[in-house]
């Protein structure tokens, strides 16, 4: 009777090596070379519907904000609160876009400015400093939110008033989560993801 070994396995050619008939303590993971991962791209292209309605609640909230800011004779349209709106209109579902994130991370940062400005007075090494300890403070805090560093170096530079600087912060970011709420429930997006 003849035996003719699987397709799959091997004939030995010649005396086994010590290496070959050794236990393999290579994990099949290591031994195999991977396939090679995709890059990831840019993100998908919005619908239309959503684009342009997530687009129009940016304009209306930046809107509001100039407009309560003239009501009050404030200025209440900084640059990082137009970037906290991009964030909150155009990636509802991230962290960075959460209420806790808009107004935590932005009363901190604040906070931090102040505080950066009491030790080192107003100058762009302070604001350097605010900046880069604003983001430490969110993290900690566990309210990312990128737009803010911007916010410490201001306060940094600045010098504003203390308390109405913050009142004025405060009431800008519940507007830009109030927008964005209505924005959310027009274009069928879920905002907030979590609120605290």
């Amino acid at each position: 009777m003849t035996v003719t070994p699987a397709p799959d396995a091997a004939l030995p050619t010649g005396p086994a090596t010590a290496a070959e008939t050794a236990p393999s303590t290579v994990p099949a993971a290591v031994a195999a070379p991977a396939a090679p991962r995709r890059r990831p791209g840019p993100p998908p292209r919005p619908r239309p519907r959503v684009l342009l309605l997530s687009t129009a609640g940016s304009v209306a909230a930046l809107l509001l904000l100039v407009a309560v800011g003239t009501v009050l004779d404030q200025p209440l349209l900084i640059p990082p609160l137009a970037a906290s709106m991009a964030l909150v209109a155009g990636a509802p579902d991230l962290p960075l876009s959460q209420p806790r994130s808009v107004l935590g991370g932005q009363l901190l940062s604040a906070l931090t400015g102040f505080a950066v400005l009491a030790v080192a007075g107003p100058g762009l090494w302070g604001a350097a400093v605010a900046g880069g300890l604003a983001l430490g403070v969110m993290t900690l805090a566990r309210t990312p939110h990128s737009p803010a560093a911007a916010t410490a170096v201001i306060v940094a530079v600045t010098s504003p008033p203390f308390w109405s600087f913050l009142g004025l912060l405060a009431l800008a970011c519940l507007l830009l989560v109030a927008v964005g709420l209505g924005a959310a429930r027009v274009t069928g997006r879920t905002y907030p993801v979590y609120w605290f």
